[in-house]
């Protein structure tokens, strides 16, 4: 199973020193990375760090959960402490690099998954993230600042999210929800009908979505893509399909899940513009 993620970077505000520059770093290669897995496996990986500069940079690794919400909303809680979450699973080494003038550095882990026991038994995906931030010249973690005066000022960090899911092999149940579908107008005026698609059941998903419409003689006027989110268990994502291309009328729109196999699920509904 191959999950794609959803954002490249998280922009972060903090007070800080006063006379920093940005810390230019980038992790190479996918931003998750998704194994097929059985209880009592294990199984590693690397993540790398690159230097995009001419001079040091300094970098830090650090663990946190992650959910994802419709309404636009992330969470990144403490590490294990939602129920899906893997992180205590996960070691890895080293939490700080400094990476040489452009040049990259690697960054090991390990995921140990536990045994089924009597009392818990893996279903589905289990998730979680390693963060690799940036640690700007003259910030409080430089290891050049720790003997100078701190001054307050604002600045912007960027840290990436590599998102480490592990998938218990054949394993759990594919089950969504559909909530809230509306029709409402984008920037140029055209309709854009949007819909909330929940994960309900045990599995990560990357579904294609779309949207058939039907005229009043049930004849298909076309089908409109919508975008391939991963939806992971207990997370939820907003669908903003663009059907501006559509003449005005009245319609059925027949939306679309198509997770894979026979996971495919679909919801109808009356539109008209």
């Amino acid at each position: 199973m191959k999950i794609l993620p959803p954002m490249r970077f998280l922009p972060m505000l903090a007070l800080f020193l006063t006379g920093f520059s940005y810390a230019q770093v980038s992790v190479i290669g996918e931003l998750s990375q998704d194994r097929d897995t059985q209880p009592g496996e294990s199984y590693s990986g690397t993540i790398t760090i690159k230097n995009d500069s001419n001079e040091p940079q300094e970098a830090k690794i650090y663990q946190t959960d992650y959910l994802f919400f419709s309404n636009g909303t992330n969470s990144y809680g403490e590490p294990g402490s939602h129920p899906r979450s893997n992180a205590p699973w996960v070691t890895f080494s080293p939490s700080f690099v400094t990476i040489p003038p452009q040049s990259t550095v690697t960054v090991n882990y390990t995921v140990i998954i536990p045994p089924n026991t009597t009392e818990r038994t893996l279903i589905g995906s289990y998730w979680s993230m390693l963060m690799v931030e940036g640690i700007p010249k003259g910030s409080p973690e430089s290891s050049g600042a720790r003997d100078k005066k701190a001054e307050m000022g604002i600045m912007q960090m960027i840290r990436y999210g590599i998102q480490i899911a592990s998938h218990i092999a054949n394993t759990g149940t594919c089950k969504i929800e559909f909530k809230n579908p509306k029709l409402v107008a984008n920037d140029k005026g055209g309709s854009v009908f949007q819909i909330d698609i929940e994960n309900i059941g045990d599995l990560g998903i990357r579904p294609d979505v779309y949207l058939e419409l039907f005229d009043e003689k049930g004849v298909s006027q076309g089908k409109f893509p919508g975008i391939r989110y991963r939806i992971y268990p207990g997370t939820s994502v907003r669908e903003s399909i663009d059907v501006s291309a559509a003449p005005k009328g009245k319609y059925k729109a027949l939306v679309v899940v198509d997770a894979g196999g026979d996971d495919i699920f679909g919801a109808q509904y009356d539109l008209q513009f």
